[in-house]
């Protein structure tokens, strides 16, 4: 992270390119995880409730306790290291401080309300469904809104850098010619 600190980045592209790369990988994650919310749930409360109390009609058991702590502790750990990341990078991008302020703590908030709502689904009330709707959605968008600031930020930094490089190398007296 130090290159975004010194402003290396601008002289670096390999390091610009390696942190485009891992963009992408989150990118294929974010993709992954509503994948995997749908193919368990959808955006209806009834299937969020037939989800964690489980469905006679279905023959599902609800969720236990010991399969929900399981989740959650993998859960907290991986999107808090995630979420760290992002809005890590998030901070070297030219936004405004307050936008980055209000997406990283919306993120963070989502990813742990997200987290809550299935327990609160399962063990507090069925109608907690809407929150664990609303709170995926928000960590989906919140996420998707990272990724693209930062990815966006950084290939713009990288074409201004190449066209830098290009003006700076021309002969004294030169035109450049274009396509």
């Amino acid at each position: 992270m130090r290159f975004f600190v010194t402003g290396e980045q601008n002289r670096q592209s390999l390091i610009n390119t390696i942190v485009l790369l891992f963009l992408g990988y989150i990118a294929l994650l974010w993709v992954s995880n509503g994948m995997m919310y749908f193919h368990k749930m959808g955006l209806n409360p009834e299937s969020v409730v037939e989800y964690y109390l489980g469905s006679e009609e279905h023959f599902t058991q609800p969720k236990s306790y010991q399969s929900l702590l399981e989740v959650t502790h993998f859960h907290l750990f991986s999107m808090g290291l995630l979420v760290l990341t992002l809005s890590h990078l998030l901070l070297f991008t030219p936004l405004a401080a307050r936008l980055k302020i209000w997406l990283a703590g919306l993120t963070y908030v989502s990813a742990i309300a997200d987290e809550a709502a299935g327990w609160l689904v399962r063990f507090v009330h069925p109608g907690f469904a809407w929150f664990k709707i609303g709170s995926f959605v928000t960590l989906e968008f919140s996420l998707l809104a990272l990724l693209v600031m930062v990815s966006v930020s950084l290939v713009v930094q990288r074409m201004m850098l190449q066209k830098s490089e290009r003006t700076r190398s021309a002969p004294a007296g030169s035109v450049e010619h274009r396509a």
